[in-house]
């Protein structure tokens, strides 16, 4: 259709000709509403800016020696990250002779995959890392069951504080238990060094026993 002809079909409907493929020989056309177009675009790509957003990697973080109650705590910021449709990197932090318990730290991470189950899947299995071993999981399309440990009346602001209590807990024990260990190192006695080419101290002598015939050593009895 020439032009002309599309322009005045256009003026005709009360609509707008849109180019909608300038490259295309013919060019290609289409009659509508040009402002619910841009708005039809402008909302496409809120959503995909949205998704995109949603599958950013968040972590939360735990420690090998976690006492159940902060595990839960825990395990609740995972399902809020979930359930708003990001991914979670779990990781578990080791310090000091903590590396040496690395099973401490599967066994937690196994146990977080198992309570996350319903809403997520492990996408990359556990991984040590330096001092630090982590898991990542992944939100499910379609929730296989409710969340474990988040409750309805349970808001993000308060999971996210909560979560940063127990990070602030965790990091005072840290700081105790280095100040124990220096001060065990402060009162270890060190051993005393030879001087080298210093002749090695002599033994104490054992003194001789006395003669049993009632004489005394060196006095000669008068006949």
């Amino acid at each position: 259709m020439p032009t002309e002809n599309a322009l005045a079909l256009a003026r005709q409907k009360g609509l707008d000709l849109i180019e909608v493929s300038p490259t295309a020989v013919p060019p290609v056309c289409r009659i509508s509403d040009y402002g619910r177009l841009k708005y039809e675009q402008s909302k496409k790509d809120k959503d995909a800016r949205k998704k995109q957003k949603n599958w950013e990697l968040k972590e939360v973080k735990l420690r090998p020696k976690i006492e159940n109650h902060d595990y839960e705590t825990k395990a609740r910021m995972a399902e809020r990250l979930l359930l708003d449709g990001g991914k979670v990197k779990v990781t578990i932090m080791f310090r000091g002779r903590e590396i040496t318990y690395t099973s401490f730290g599967k066994r937690l991470l196994d146990r977080m995959a198992v309570d996350m189950t319903p809403i997520a899947t492990v996408e990359r299995d556990a991984k040590l890392e330096g001092k630090n071993m982590f898991m990542i999981l992944a939100p499910r399309p379609v929730p296989t069951g409710p969340p474990k440990f988040t409750q309805p009346h349970h808001d993000a602001a308060s999971i996210a504080a909560a979560s940063a209590a127990v990070d602030a807990k965790h990091d005072i024990h840290d700081d105790h238990d280095d100040h124990d260990d220096e001060d065990h190192h402060d009162h270890h006695e060190p051993d005393v060094a030879q001087p080298q080419g210093a002749a090695p101290e002599p033994e104490a002598e054992t003194p001789e026993p006395a003669p049993h015939n009632g004489a005394t050593k060196g006095v000669v009895s008068s006949a």
